[in-house]
């Protein structure tokens, strides 16, 4: 590896007007502080050592995305993005671990263009243009547009430029609804004395009001002993009653009917904690199939999946699977999971196909749907390659994924064979203790009288039982 480094190296430098030396020496001078702020950790290597190594991996990466670049202008007869060499290296190249300031990138090719370590439009457009055919070749996503919006010069590296061209904007995911911007919340929270949101102005100005602020402060003291009372006097019994047999076995019953009556965890901002992994539920691919629910393939990228509840229709991106795409999606959630402070959109994406596809039969259902091309060598490596994903991260909230996957729940919970087997599994097999001692106890009552009749005559019992008389008949 290091030999081709260096004669990738050595071609590189033809197409420049300055030897490597001033090249090094200039970018050791400007820019080797910033070289340095780019890693987590202090890089303990000389400076001479650190720009030199980094000049000749960017000219290596630079002779590699040269391939793109003339595979676009249609310069080669050949193409050599499909060579196992080729394939082997780009899996290298897309790894968090392998990543180069993308300035270097830009600053070698501006000095390549013009002459001058300068930036130049001309490099970005040259540099963008690369990147984005090694995209078309990366992505695993079918028929998606390329973004012309993502700004090159603010990408750190190129695994970044990678995830800005796979993700959209961020304000696209934004948990905040605009609709209901303009609207007070009314919460109403455990502590009395906390302060409590007021909707109507002419409540909020007859609260401010000294006299009826004395009389609501008393009202607040008296609910707070009571409830101190109330939780006291009650706590204790309502402990002891939740444990007696009966109580228990009627209260999931009787929390399925009313409800638990708890609201769901929030964070600071008073939103729906992120779910956990485990938390996480949607049917397999075929027990949707089972429920009615349909699949239907859809062009594009994450940003078009839904769910139409009219049609019982779940629209899933196409997806190609082959050799470089556990690589590449492996470290887009990686590279995200570091850097991103939003959603996590490719963590969410990968655990919804990980939700999905359980076993070989559901990526075979997907790939006769035209949703999953299975270009690895069995259909169980699909479903080992979403099974193995983020299982480390932690999710967090994506609201059009988060409503698709409510829809698809409670759609396939209120089809009759699940009910069903839900009701089964909850009284009946559930129960399968007390079903076991009923049985035993048949069994043991049954062998009582087999061993009785065994010694007695039952015919002979039976027979000197005294005959009831019909009635009304003479």
């Amino acid at each position: 590896m290091q030999r081709n480094k260096e004669a990738a190296a050595r071609r590189t430098r033809k197409y420049m007007n300055v030897t490597f030396e001033n090249f090094v020496k200039k970018m050791k001078e400007d820019h080797e502080a910033e070289i340095r702020a780019c890693y987590h950790t202090f890089l303990s290597m000389y400076g001479d050592t650190l720009v030199w190594m980094m000049v000749v991996d960017t000219a290596y990466l630079l002779d590699f995305l040269q391939v793109y670049l003339d595979k676009k202008e249609g310069l080669n007869t050949k193409d050599v993005t499909k060579d196992l060499s080729h394939m082997a290296i780009l899996r290298d190249v897309v790894k968090v671990e392998n990543q180069i300031p993308l300035f270097l990138l830009r600053k070698m090719l501006a000095y390549i263009k013009t002459g001058e370590l300068k930036n130049s439009d001309d490099a970005d457009n040259m540099l963008k243009t690369m990147l984005k055919e090694l995209y078309r070749d990366l992505t695993p996503f079918v028929g998606e547009e390329l973004r012309d919006h993502v700004p090159i010069e603010k990408c750190v590296h190129l695994l970044d430029f990678l995830y800005h061209m796979t993700v959209p904007e961020a304000e696209f995911y934004s948990n905040i609804n605009p609709s209901t911007a303009n609207y007070h919340e009314i919460d109403m929270p455990d502590d009395p004395t906390s302060d409590l949101l007021v909707q109507d102005e002419k409540e909020e100005s007859l609260a401010k009001s000294p006299d009826v602020s004395k009389v609501w402060n008393v009202i607040l003291q008296v609910i707070k002993k009571v409830g101190v009372i109330k939780k006291f006097k009650l706590g204790k019994p309502m402990a002891v009653c939740n444990k007696l047999p009966l109580v228990s076995l009627l209260k999931p019953i009787w929390e399925s009917i009313f409800g638990r009556g708890q609201e769901k965890p929030k964070d600071e901002n008073g939103e729906p904690k992120a779910p956990k992994i485990e938390e996480i539920k949607i049917p397999s691919v075929t027990d949707m199939a089972k429920a009615g629910i349909r699949f239907k393939p859809v062009e594009g990228g994450i940003s078009n999946i839904s769910f139409d509840v009219k049609t019982r229709m779940l629209y899933l991106p196409k997806v190609e699977l082959d050799g470089n795409t556990k690589v590449y999606l492996r470290n887009l959630v990686a590279h995200e999971a570091c850097v991103a402070t939003g959603p996590l959109v490719m963590a969410r994406y990968t655990e919804l196909m990980n939700g999905i596809i359980d076993t070989e039969q559901d990526a075979k259902y997907l790939s006769k749907r035209d949703i999953v091309f299975n270009y690895l060598k069995s259909d169980k490596e699909v479903a080992d390659l979403w099974n193995g994903m983020s299982k480390s991260v932690k999710l967090t909230k994506v609201d059009y994924m988060d409503t698709v996957v409510a829809n698809v729940n409670k759609m396939y919970d209120q089809t009759w064979r699940v009910k069903l087997s839900k009701l089964l599994k909850k009284y009946v097999f559930a129960s399968w203790k007390i079903l076991t001692l009923l049985a035993a106890l048949l069994m043991l009552f049954l062998t009582t009288v087999q061993a009785f009749c065994s010694v007695y005559s039952c015919v002979r019992v039976f027979h000197q039982l005294p005959e009831i008389p019909a009635q009304g008949v003479e």
